[in-house]
Order: C-alpha cells, then structure tokens, then sequence
C-alpha cells in the first residue's frame, strides 16, 4: 500500500486548511484510515481515525475543529482542518491500517508527512 498525502501548507491562526491522502496498491484489506501529527520534539500522536464503517474518533485537542472523512470509492480519506491554531502545526501523516486475517493481525502503512504551519 502506497499513501500519498497532499494539502499541507502555511496558514494564519484561525485559517483553515484541508488534507487529502490517496491510497493505491493492495487497498483491499485496508480497514481504517488515520491521521497522526507530530510536532518537534514532541511525539507522534493520532489526531483522527475513521473505520471503514464510517466510525470517527478524535483527539480532544481537535474536536469541533477537525473532521475526517473517506471517500471508500477512490480509497481517500480526506481532514478537514478548521480554527487552526499555532499549536497545530506539526508535520501530519497519513496511515492506513490493513487487517492480515480473521485473528486481527494487522499492518499499518503510512504516507510521507506533509507540513503544516499555523502563524500567530
């Protein structure tokens, strides 16, 4: 499975700014799509997931501001990122998290981070 994510970019405070991550290669088995953000110095942390039943979670950190969604049709998944703020800029990262069998065994894949900067 291949991610390529797109959309990042320099924003001020309060802007929005929407990122895509496109899913190719073995795409059958993908069950969940999430995005994780890390900033510097700081760890890798999940900013949203989406199952592919359409079930959304968020970290407190963003809720009512962001939301993910999935376009299962062209294996997208899409964060929508509203009221930024300075201290959501980090690098985000696209993951994609493919179940092996009928026991949950699982592999996640991630895309290339994409930047995005949020000015005061």
């Amino acid at each position: 499975v291949q991610l390529q994510a797109s959309g990042g970019g320099l924003v001020q405070s309060g802007g929005s700014l929407r990122l895509s991550c496109a899913a190719s290669g073995r795409t059958f088995n993908i069950n969940a799509f999430g995005w994780y953000r890390q900033a510097p110095g700081k760890q890798r942390e999940l900013v949203a997931g989406i199952s592919s039943g359409g079930v959304t979670n968020y970290a407190d950190s963003v809720k009512g501001r962001f939301t993910i969604s999935r376009d299962n049709a062209k294996n997208t998944v899409y964060l929508q990122m509203n009221s930024l703020k300075p201290e959501d800029t980090a690098v985000y990262y696209c993951n994609a998290r493919a179940i092996l069998n009928v026991e949950g065994a699982h592999m996640d894949h991630w895309g290339k981070g994409t930047q995005v900067t949020v000015s005061s």
